[in-house]
């Protein structure tokens, strides 16, 4: 995790050329480096990151299955989120990360008016380099945590959280980078330091700066946009090669479906072979997918919320009990359990939250409405 300093106002306001890695902290954006392409670091408590297996052929029918492969892995409506695709994990696998579309546009524009409006947004946790499968690397600064694990995903949570959420991964090997971890934590000290952020962020594992987001481009200049003109004119002249491979798609679309009642034939004898339903019987031969645990996601959700409390509240204790998530704190200043209901609230958490006669309270976490 990089410290930061704040940068002079001039290094970006005004200025579209204005480059280098920015960590966003508390709506402000803080230099980290101003060597290499212009990028933003944003809070992972508010982007979720998955692994998912999307085995198509092409870009765009990526995105467009996205939401079928995760609608039941994510606690948001799909219509409050924005999805992004990152990179290849591994054979038909690619990084996802899901963001509201509350913050993305509250992130676009601070960094529109910061001249780094061409600037990529990276989650703070993938600035971290991906170990070997089964190992995390783990940068605090004592008071919060970056996770990138071996799945190329990554979460941040507040350190007190973080032994619970290894005890929940499995206690993978760690690897630690910056404040000594907790003790109940295996961690092994890091051999080398981290490269500079600028190297580690040259090729982000995902930008989330997709779609509705994408970044801002510089106006055409008068030779560029002559030359827009000339591909548009050989875009139209593909527009017939497009229309033949349309024919040609059709076809092979129903040799398929020939091949694909030959092999349902031969995997089930007994079933209906009609084209009528036969999407569906194919799919009832399928094995059931797996299941990732919910932990670390609930996990995930609760950080975030609480992060702003963190100068009022001191976690005592916390426990995974069946689908609920139940975190002991004790309040430092008056009035904190009213806070916490308000940021489960805000963050769509279904929570109860119960103040004891001692005083400390009681939050139990589950899913969301």
């Amino acid at each position: 995790m990089s410290m930061t300093a704040t940068a002079p106002a001039s290094a970006a306001v005004g200025d579209d050329r204005a480059g280098g890695v920015w960590t966003l902290a508390a709506n402000t954006l803080i230099i980290n480096e101003a060597g290499g392409p212009a990028t933003i670091l944003v809070p992972s408590e508010a982007v979720r990151t998955l692994a998912v297996d999307l085995p198509l052929n092409s870009r765009a029918k990526r995105i467009a299955a996205l939401p079928f492969a995760i609608e039941d892995r994510i606690a948001d409506p799909l219509d409050v989120v924005h999805l992004a695709l990152g990179a290849e994990l591994a054979p038909k696998r690619f990084l996802v990360g899901i963001v509201r579309h509350d913050a993305m546009a509250r992130w676009t524009a601070l960094a529109d008016a910061a001249g780094l409006g061409q600037a990529a947004f990276v989650p703070d946790a993938l600035a971290l380099p991906r170990p070997a499968e089964g190992v995390w690397t783990v940068a605090s600064d004592g008071d919060r945590a970056l996770v990138r694990s071996g799945d190329g995903t990554g979460f941040a949570t507040p350190v007190e959280l973080l032994p619970a959420a290894w005890e929940a991964a499995g206690r993978p090997q760690v690897i630690a980078h910056g404040v000594p971890l907790p003790a109940a934590i295996d961690a092994s000290i890091a051999d080398t330091p981290l490269a500079p952020i600028a190297e580690r962020v040259a090729a982000p594992a995902i930008d989330l700066r997709q779609g509705l987001y994408a970044r801002r481009r510089a106006a055409l200049p008068h030779h560029g946009r002559r030359l827009a003109w000339i591909l548009g004119i050989g875009a139209l002249a593909h527009s017939a090669i497009a229309a033949a491979d349309t024919w040609m798609l059709h076809t092979i679309a129903e040799r398929r479906a020939y091949e694909t009642r030959v092999l349902l034939a031969t995997a089930s004898p007994g079933a209906s072979t009609d084209r009528e339903g036969l999407a569906e019987r194919v799919v009832d031969l399928l094995p059931e997918p797996t299941r990732a645990s919910p932990f670390v996601p609930l996990l995930t959700q609760v950080s975030g919320a609480l992060a702003p409390l963190a100068s009022s509240i001191a976690i005592r204790s916390m426990a995974f009990e069946g689908s609920a998530l139940v975190v002991d704190i004790d309040p430092l200043q008056p009035g904190a359990a009213g806070r916490i209901t308000g940021a489960m609230q805000a963050a769509r958490i279904a929570a109860r939250v119960v103040e004891a006669p001692d005083g400390s309270i009681r939050l139990t976490a589950g899913g969301t409405p």
